[in-house]
């Protein structure tokens, strides 16, 4: 998954926006009987009363509920979009197979017919025809493929099917993978088109990436479109999803009681401690957020690092954490010295009863990044994760509650992705080769990602308004060096608005 993806929050003014009236989450309004998700729930409840189409109105998650404020915030109304790259060799892909496939997922899947609304002040999603956009992407004169791909999804509109797939042609040598001299790093040569499959966050998560490659590959083998999904498979998928829906905001409100907002205050309260010195790191962000203008220039980097025997996703996480958590501290010492930065991961995934339907059932978790030895990060991580399902919206007002101006602003953002649960999209027995594309909006100041695989692959994007280039990249080598025990090879280069590298001399991350 892509760095730039997982929303944080933060504050801003609403400049035009794909939902239709304003709504409110609870967080900054007067203290009412009852937590955020309940107070929430009777709200939607009132408003669904006596509509004339119950059977396709659903509430929110309390993640979705935060990547429609996040919408509504952002520049046009444009959703957190998360697209995943993939190339194959020139020709592969029939658009048209390719779009039957694609309307035959969201005839499935009802995550994916979803379109975000507002009830009577109450965020809702309302279940509509299935329906996916599939096109073709030319690029302009002198435009890279993975410009242009960038520039498709940056133009993404607030109406529209929350799935859609871009292709685009593309040279072996401005592949994203490539070493520059047109063979990739699976030794293939030749020119190349590259799918973006891309998704509004709102509907999915981890966990729904991996269905979602798998199904789509299926329905484009064997020629399915939207009218080969059985009427009584919809229905069933459509009450699976629903009951998914109920038993995530179930636990939500189970975690939300007075003993998970009292954990979660004592967690954030000492790193906000002097709170003006944390809004320092993000000024120059929050300034931005609210105007319309084109998105802020980022650098990108990343380095494959073996992995260590026995590492594992429980194992590797809080080490990852920890190095995350230094490479927080080292950028904030420029701007804020002293300062305790916090960071947000996402976590979590379908109740256990629930059924294994696509959706957005994560939370994202906050970690205050204070220094200190690995066993009790670890030991404090997994307190984290007792109480990882408070909905955010929640860890907010637990931070005012015990006094601490937080708006929900993170300084940084770690996001774990495991290959092994998505392997690769294939279509019609041709495996693509995953790439990556950065220079997308970023949703805080830096966000690392990290891919395992058979090996980790480790990403660094950051705003550069935010940090200069030089800090950003000695912030990158201490990660990895903290990550492999030595100095790891770097690839990428700060790239400009226009995704080229600044130097010639090294590889782009693109």
């Amino acid at each position: 998954m892509d760095p730039s993806t997982t929303a944080g929050v933060t504050t801003g003014q609403p400049a035009g926006t794909g939902v239709r009236t304003r709504f409110t989450t609870g967080t900054g309004a007067p203290r009412a009987a009852g937590n955020i998700t309940e107070q929430y729930l009777a709200r939607y409840e009132k408003a669904a009363a006596g509509v004339s189409d119950p059977a396709a109105l659903l509430p929110v998650t309390g993640a979705q509920r935060r990547f429609l404020l996040a919408r509504r915030l952002a520049p046009g109304g444009r959703p957190d979009v998360v697209p995943l790259f993939f190339a194959f060799p020139r020709g592969t892909i029939d658009l048209e197979r390719l779009r039957a496939a694609a309307g035959h997922l969201a005839a499935t899947h009802p995550a994916l017919r979803t379109r975000p609304d507002v009830l009577r002040g109450a965020p809702v999603q309302r279940l509509g025809a299935p329906e996916a956009q599939v096109n073709r992407v030319t690029p302009r004169p002198g435009e890279s493929a993975a410009a242009a791909l960038r520039r498709t999804l940056l133009a993404w509109s607030a109406e529209g099917p929350p799935l859609r797939l871009f292709l685009a042609d593309a040279e072996a040598d401005t592949d994203a993978e490539a070493d520059g001299s047109g063979t990739h790093t699976d030794g293939t040569t030749g020119p190349v088109e590259i799918l973006a499959l891309a998704l509004d966050h709102a509907v999915c998560d981890e966990q729904s990436l991996g269905r979602i490659s798998a199904d789509l590959g299926e329905a484009y083998g064997h020629g399915l479109g939207p009218g080969d999904v059985p009427q009584d498979r919809a229905a069933v998928e459509v009450a699976g999803y629903r009951e998914a829906v109920r038993l995530q905001l179930d636990a939500e409100k189970r975690a939300s009681g007075p003993d998970a907002l009292a954990y979660w205050a004592r967690r954030i309260a000492p790193a906000l401690a002097g709170s003006g010195a944390h809004a320092a790191l993000g000024q120059s962000a929050a300034r931005q957020t609210s105007a319309p203008a084109a998105p802020r220039p980022t650098g990108a980097l990343q380095a494959r690092l073996p992995v260590r025997g026995g590492d594992g996703r429980a194992t590797a996480f809080p080490v990852l954490l920890g190095a995350c958590g230094s490479v927080a501290r080292a950028l904030a010492e420029a701007g804020a010295p002293g300062r305790t930065p916090l960071l947000g991961y996402p976590w979590g995934g379908r109740p256990a009863a629930a059924p294994p339907v696509l959706g957005c059932f994560l939370n994202t978790v906050v970690h205050p990044a204070f220094a200190g030895g690995p066993d009790d990060l670890t030991t404090t991580w997994w307190d984290d994760l007792d109480h990882a399902d408070t909905p955010f919206d929640e860890v907010v007002r637990a931070a005012r509650t015990a006094t601490v101006p937080w708006t929900g602003q993170l300084d940084g953002l770690l996001t774990f992705e495991d290959l092994h649960r998505r392997p690769p999209l294939e279509l019609d027995g041709v495996a693509g080769r995953e790439v990556h594309i950065d220079g997308r909006p970023l949703q805080a100041p830096f966000a690392v990602s990290v891919s395992y695989g058979t090996d980790l692959l480790v990403r660094l994007a950051w705003d550069r308004d935010a940090f200069p280039d030089g800090l950003a990249r000695d912030a990158f080598a201490a990660l990895t060096a903290e990550l492999s025990g030595g100095p790891a090879e770097l690839s990428g280069e700060p790239a400009e608005p226009s995704g080229r590298p600044r130097t010639a001399s090294a590889t782009p991350v693109a």
